[in-house]
Order: structure tokens, then sequence, then C-alpha cells
């Protein structure tokens, strides 16, 4: 990495190469770290965050969880924020809080102290490619959601991305882009780092909340989506629903909708009509046209 990249550590900004954490600490050797990530944005007047709040909300919710503390205020956090993107000179970007135990080798499975915080400031790039869509395919994965009974899954912790990985990687070595969850219960949850969205006669449908991450991209579009006179659902669903829907789409933080044109073995027609108007609307939202949702950029 260039040494003229910085990243805010416990409150201070230190060189990139310089964030670093010893092997055996206990957010690597037990994967007990917690983050967010979000998408900054060059508005009308300077760099904005998309949905910092509700971002904020989400990593204090998931601390509170796993009955973890951080070891700096929340009001320092939100300057951190403004300090790294503006040191890193970020405009399109996305900003990715890390909370962990980074200290010495710490042998005990529970430790006493705060965690340590450490934020990035990422610019846009052809690798990242944030909300430039393109067409994708899913599939169901072999492996299950977690259960909410074993572990938090609201809680957007590192440890659960395992689950997440599991289902990418038989994903891909099956020829598809996504692999979509499949919980316990024997209903559609989630991807590895996407929600999804079925379209049914004009109505939006997704999963509800309470097997999955709650995603503030897939909050943001049921929001929106009503706006622009689109009814939408949460309910839940079974996977043989993806046959029959009329279109699918994903949506995480960094590509805020991804039509998708096949599903298992059944081709679809991507973007269709609804999809498209959301892809629109959302296009508009951060790129400042609809001011409708100034609300959800907070200044930096």
């Amino acid at each position: 990495m260039n040494a003229e990249r910085w990243v805010w550590r416990n409150g201070e900004l230190i060189p990139w190469e310089q964030a670093t954490v010893p092997l055996l600490s206990h957010a690597l050797s037990r994967g007990s770290a917690v983050f967010e990530v979000f998408g900054t944005h060059p508005g009308p007047e300077g760099i904005v965050a998309f949905r910092m709040d509700e971002h904020l909300k989400r990593l204090r919710t998931s601390l509170d969880c796993l009955e973890m503390e951080i070891c700096c205020t929340w009001e320092d956090l939100q300057k951190g924020v403004s300090e790294v993107v503006a040191a890193n000179r970020v405009g399109r970007g996305l900003v990715k809080i890390l909370t962990y135990w980074g200290g010495e080798a710490v042998i005990d499975l529970v430790p006493r102290v705060p965690l340590d915080v450490a934020v990035y400031a990422i610019p846009d790039s052809d690798d990242l490619a944030l909300d430039r869509w393109r067409n994708i395919s899913v599939c169901i994965s072999r492996w299950r959601k977690l259960h909410p009974e074993t572990v938090p899954v609201e809680a957007k912790a590192c440890a659960n991305y395992l689950n997440g990985y599991l289902a990418r990687k038989d994903a891909q070595d099956r020829g598809f882009t996504v692999g979509l969850l499949v919980g316990t219960d024997g209903f559609l949850a989630e991807g590895s780092i996407e929600a999804v969205f079925l379209v049914k006669d004009g109505v939006l449908v997704t999963p509800p909340s309470h097997r999955i991450l709650r995603s503030i991209t897939r909050q943001s579009i049921l929001e929106a989506a009503p706006v622009a006179g689109i009814p939408t659902r949460e309910e839940a669903v079974r996977p043989d629903a993806l046959l029959g829907a009329d279109e699918i789409f994903t949506s995480h933080s960094g590509i805020k909708v991804s039509p998708v044109e096949r599903v298992e073995d059944r081709t679809l027609v991507a973007p269709g009509p609804v999809t498209r108007r959301i892809m629109e609307l959302m296009d508009d939202i951060v790129h400042f046209r609809d001011n409708r949702f100034a609300s959800w950029f907070q200044p930096l």
C-alpha cells in the first residue's frame, strides 16, 4: 500500500501499512470482530455519507448483541470517519469501520477490555465498481443460513461471514454469481452479502428481517419503492418462489440493485420493468436528483 493512505485507529491517523494486529490477536484467532460498511458520495456541497446514522445504529446493535463495547466515544468515531475520508481524499468510495480485539496474544475466550476501532476510507475503483450494475445469476446454496438461536444473525460480525463465504464459493464452483441461503426453517433468507427481492404481479417481496442481517440498503429500497408507486411486502417465502417470480434482484451497500438474469436453470428478462424503476430511483437518489431522500446523506 502507498504510504499516503491513512487509517483512523483509536483516535489518530496512522499510515495504512501500520494498521496491523498480531497473528494471535483475539480478533484474528477467534473471529471476534464487528464491522460496518457504507458509501461516500460527492454531494452538491461536499462529501457525504449514505445513511451513516443508520449504519452506526446497526453497529451499536451488533456490539450490544455480542455484549461488546468500543474504546472510543460515538462522537469521536463519527469525527474519525470525516478525518479519514478527508485524509485519503475519497469522493465516491466506501468507509469500513472495524471494531476488534487487536492486542497481543489473548488466550482468554472472553476478554475484559474494550475493542479497538479502525476506520478505512477506500476510493471507488474498477474492482469495486460501486453502483455500476450488471446482470447476475443466482442459485440455491447447499449451505443453510445460520440459525438465530446459535448466533445473533443481526450482528454484522466477521465470524458470521464464514457462512457467506461458503455460499459464495459454492455458487462460483457451480458457475453462478451468487448463492442464496435458505434458513433451517426452509424459508429463503439472503445471499452472502446481499438481500434478495422478488417481484410478483408488480409487488416487491423480500424475506422478513428476523432471520437475516438488517440490511440498510434493503430498508432503503423498502422505504423508497412506495414513494415511486411500487407496493412492497415483507413475507416468508419458500425457495421455489424464485422459480415463479416475474423478476428478481439483489442489493447491498456497494451496488444498490443487481438484476438477476438466471436463477438455477431458469432464464429471466433482466432488468424487468419493476427492477428498472427501482434501479433508476436509487440512481437518482445517490446522484442527488431526488431531494425527497436528502436526509439519507450526512455531511463529512
